[in-house]
């Protein structure tokens, strides 16, 4: 046991001795791996966060990742136009993503008719983004209907968090 504890503390001071030398990678002015105050994040980004803008996380929370639709409608609404055209302009920035566009129905009507319904609704997703300058080779779309429901209820608040297309995007292979 104490040629384990003298190993454990080697390692512990080794692995702390490694992280002393914030310049190591570089001058540290700018490099984003000096030894500035933000702990070696440039500008405070970290990145892959919800605060790098190339990162899927802040596609999903600051772009937005969803749209949602009237009853028994794939129309998309101005607000829901205005979230395509961030989704838009964030996958011309990253050229590198693909996407996916899930439509969804409320758990109303028949299955069929909800399969149906979503793929309207994704479709017409998958649509404006391509008229907004987006690639169809960079597109596709599936209907899950009522089957992928966010909430289950039986009451409007409920069902309209359901009625939406959600774009799933993905690192592409190669461009």
């Amino acid at each position: 046991m104490h040629i384990f504890s003298k190993a454990l503390i080697l390692t512990a001071v080794l692995g702390l001795a490694a992280c002393t030398n914030g310049g190591r990678f570089g001058n540290g002015a700018g490099d984003g791996y000096g030894s500035g105050a933000n702990g070696g994040v440039s500008g405070g980004v970290l990145p892959g966060s919800a605060n790098d803008p190339a990162s899927p996380a802040y596609f999903n929370q600051t772009v937005g990742d969803r749209v949602f639709f009237a009853v028994d409608q794939s129309t998309l609404s101005a607000q829901a136009q205005a979230t395509l055209d961030g989704q838009a302009q964030w996958l011309m920035t990253n050229n590198d993503y693909l996407a996916v566009i899930e439509g969804h129905a409320d758990e109303q009507g028949t299955r069929e008719y909800n399969i149906a319904l979503g793929a309207r609704r994704a479709n017409a997703t998958m649509e404006y983004l391509i008229s907004k300058g987006i690639a169809p080779n960079r597109l596709r779309f599936v209907s899950y209907g009522k089957e992928r429901p966010v909430e289950v209820c039986a009451s409007e608040a409920c069902y309209s968090k359901n009625r939406r297309a959600v774009t799933v995007i993905s690192m592409g292979m190669g461009s």
